[in-house]
C-alpha cells in the first residue's frame, strides 16, 4: 500500500512539474511580467516613461487583490536601446527568472532580437512599444500588437492632408533606414491610391545635426507639403531650419514624431506640425475630467507629468489583465492566447481606437488619427480613419 501510494506522490509531482513548466511565471499567488525597456541610452526617457506607466497599472490591480487571486511583479531590464543587450536582457528573464510574458518592450530592433529567445520557451511578446509590421507580421501565434504601423499611419493621414491643404507638390524628408523607409513608403503608397505622387524626396543619415542642403533642396521645389520620417531630434532640427530659410510648407510626421518633447524643446517654430497618432498625450491640465485625473495621479506617484509612452505602458499592462482576467483561474499560455483570439479591447480614456484579435488577426487596431501642435501644445485634429485590412 505504501509502495502504491509513493508512485502516486511520484506521478502527482511529475504532472505538477509538467504544469509549472507549461506556466512559467505563473504560481498560486503570483504572475510574473517582464519587459525590457531603454533605461540608461538613447530614448531612455521614453524608456522610463514606459516602466512607470506600467508601474502604475501593476500597483493599482495590486492594491485591488490582483487578478484571479494572484499579484502581478513586474521585472524591468535595461537595453540601452541596443539589440545585443536585448537578447542579455530576454535570456535572462526567460531563463532565469522565468517570465510568464514579455509585455510593453521597446525598440523595433530589439524586439527582433528578443523574440527568438522568447519563442523558444513558449513566452507571448506581448504589446511591443514599436509601431514595426514585424511585431505581428509574419504571423505567430506569440505575436500581439497594438500599434498601427507607420506605414499605414502615412498611408492613411497624407492624402488625406494633402487634399485638406491642396497640395501641388508633396515631399519627404526621412531617416536613411527601414524606420524612414516605412513612412516614405506608406505615404508614397497613399498618394498614388489617391492618384497623388511622392514628388520629390532627401534622406540624412541616422545621428545627422545640420539638416540645411535638405531644406533647400525641398524648399528649391516648392515643395507645399512635407512628409518627415524623422524622431525628435531631427523634427525639430529640419522644421526649424526650413523657417529660417523662410520656407514654410505643411509638415507632417509618423507617431515617433508625436511627443511633448517637440514643443517643449523646439519651441514656437513647431507651432503647426502634424502628427499621425492614436492615444493623446495626457496633459495634467487637459480639458477631459478623465484623463486628467489620471495624469495628475501619475505625477503625484511619480513627480513628473506623464507623457503618451506612460500610456503605451499603462495600457499594455491594463489589456495583459484584461485578458489575463477572461482566461480564468487556469492561467496558461495557451489559455491566455484562447482568451485574446475571442478579445476585443473597447476604447480608453484616452481615446483609443477599439481592438480585437483573433486566431489569424495579431494587430488589435491599425486606426490611425491626427494631431497638430496649437500654440505649444498637441491638439486633435480628427477622428479615426483605418485600412480595412493591415498591409502586410
Amino acid at each position: 500500500m505504501k509502495s502504491t501510494l509513493s508512485l502516486m506522490g511520484a506521478a502527482i509531482a511529475l504532472t505538477a512539474g509538467t504544469a509549472m513548466a507549461q506556466t512559467q511565471g505563473v504560481s498560486k499567488n503570483e504572475i510574473v511580467l517582464g519587459s525590457i525597456q531603454d533605461l540608461s541610452g538613447p530614448i531612455a526617457g521614453f524608456g522610463k516613461q514606459v516602466r512607470l506607466g506600467m508601474m502604475l497599472r501593476v500597483d493599482e490591480v495590486n492594491e485591488q487583490g490582483g487578478i484571479n487571486g494572484r499579484k502581478i511583479r513586474l521585472l524591468v531590464e535595461d537595453s540601452k536601446y541596443d539589440p545585443r543587450n536585448a537578447v542579455l536582457a530576454a535570456q535572462k528573464l526567460v531563463n532565469q527568472d522565468k517570465i510568464f510574458m514579455m509585455v510593453g518592450h521597446i525598440g523595433t530592433a530589439q524586439n527582433m532580437a528578443a523574440m527568438p529567445v522568447q519563442f523558444q520557451k513558449n513566452v507571448i511578446n506581448f504589446f511591443p512599444v514599436t509601431a514595426a509590421r514585424e511585431m505581428y507580421d509574419p504571423f505567430h501565434k506569440l505575436k500581439y500588437s497594438f500599434a498601427a504601423t507607420y506605414y499605414d499611419q502615412m498611408k492613411i493621414m497624407v492624402p488625406k492632408l494633402a487634399k485638406e491643404k491642396n497640395a501641388r507638390k508633396v515631399c519627404a524628408m526621412y531617416q536613411d533606414d527601414e524606420f524612414g523607409l516605412e513612412v516614405k513608403r506608406g505615404a508614397e503608397d497613399g498618394l498614388k491610391a489617391a492618384g497623388m505622387s511622392l514628388a520629390v524626396e532627401t534622406t540624412y543619415k541616422r545621428g545627422a545635426t545640420d539638416f540645411a542642403s535638405q531644406m533647400q533642396k525641398l524648399a528649391s521645389e516648392q515643395c507645399d507639403m512635407v512628409v518627415l520620417g524623422t524622431i525628435i531630434r531631427e523634427t525639430i532640427g529640419g522644421i526649424a531650419t526650413a523657417k529660417r530659410l523662410g520656407f514654410n510648407p505643411t509638415f507632417i510626421g509618423s507617431s515617433a514624431a508625436y511627443t511633448d518633447l517637440i514643443h517643449k524643446l523646439g519651441g514656437p517654430a513647431m507651432n503647426g506640425l502634424y502628427a499621425a497618432m492614436s492615444v493623446q498625450n495626457p496633459y495634467t491640465d487637459e480639458a477631459s475630467q478623465p484623463i486628467r485625473f489620471w495624469a495628475n495621479k501619475y505625477k503625484t506617484k511619480f513627480n513628473e507629468d506623464p507623457t503618451v509612452f506612460s500610456v503605451y505602458g499603462y495600457s499594455a499592462v491594463d489589456a495583459f489583465l484584461r485578458a489575463a482576467s477572461k482566461a480564468g483561474n487556469n492561467l496558461t499560455t495557451e489559455s491566455f492566447i484562447k482568451a485574446m483570439d475571442t478579445m476585443t479591447i473597447p476604447p480608453d480614456i484616452f481615446g483609443s481606437a477599439e481592438m480585437t484579435f483573433s486566431p489569424t488577426k495579431r494587430l488589435g487596431s491599425n486606426a490611425s488619427r491626427m494631431s497638430q501642435i496649437v500654440d505649444g501644445r498637441w491638439k486633435v485634429i480628427s477622428e479615426y480613419t483605418k485600412i480595412e485590412t493591415a498591409s502586410k
